[in-house]
């Protein structure tokens, strides 16, 4: 293996690795020792690619967001379907992956944001980047909806995308308080009203 292998290899498994754990317990909570010892990772290499926990975590979320990002990008380009059909996908998968796991996780954004806005500005500024970049996603599959004509011409994408979203970054909120799916499925329900 090369050095850059082994840099991408080891560097992405601490990333997997604190992900897993912060989706459980959050970012305060969870200590680098604890971080490393589920990596297999010594401390000594844990510095060799982040210059800090902060750091950690900014480059963490930005791996997050670039992940969602590609996956709602393969949704929504797919052939099959209509472009309303592909968001209302969208928004069933939200859903279903909370009931899944019985609303213990949710979107590892919702997760972190309330947690590191006021105590990160480089971790609150991954999260507002990647929420807008999500969003913009969210405005392509609207736009390619009205191409194809299964949305209304007359939604504006963006305010459109951008009420979906928050909309469902609240009802995954609620849902991770209420420890129930409720909120997610008043959130589907109100995302058919809304694509019609």
């Amino acid at each position: 293996m090369n050095r850059e292998n082994h840099f991408q290899d080891t560097r992405e498994h601490l990333l997997a690795t604190g992900e897993a754990v912060m989706r459980l317990r959050g970012f305060s909570a969870v200590g680098l020792a604890e971080i490393l010892t589920e990596a297999q990772v010594p401390k000594g290499s844990f510095y060799h690619y982040f210059k800090s926990k902060e750091a950690f975590g900014a480059d963490m979320l930005k791996r997050y967001f670039e992940r969602y990002d590609a996956d709602l990008k393969t949704l929504f380009e797919r052939p099959v379907g209509s472009g309303k059909s592909r968001l209302l996908d969208c928004f069933r998968r939200w859903a279903a992956r909370h009931e899944s796991n019985a609303c213990q996780q949710g979107c590892f954004a919702v997760k972190l944001s309330g947690e590191v806005s006021d105590l990160s500005e480089p971790m609150r500024m991954a999260l507002a980047d990647g929420m807008v970049r999500i969003t913009r996603r969210f405005a392509d599959g609207v736009r390619a909806g009205q191409a194809d004509g299964s949305l209304a011409a007359t939604l504006d994408p963006v305010a459109c995308a951008e009420a979906l979203y928050s909309m469902w970054i609240g009802a995954d909120l609620m849902a991770k308080a209420q420890r129930s799916a409720l909120p997610l499925q008043s959130a589907l329900r109100q995302t058919e009203v809304w694509l019609g």
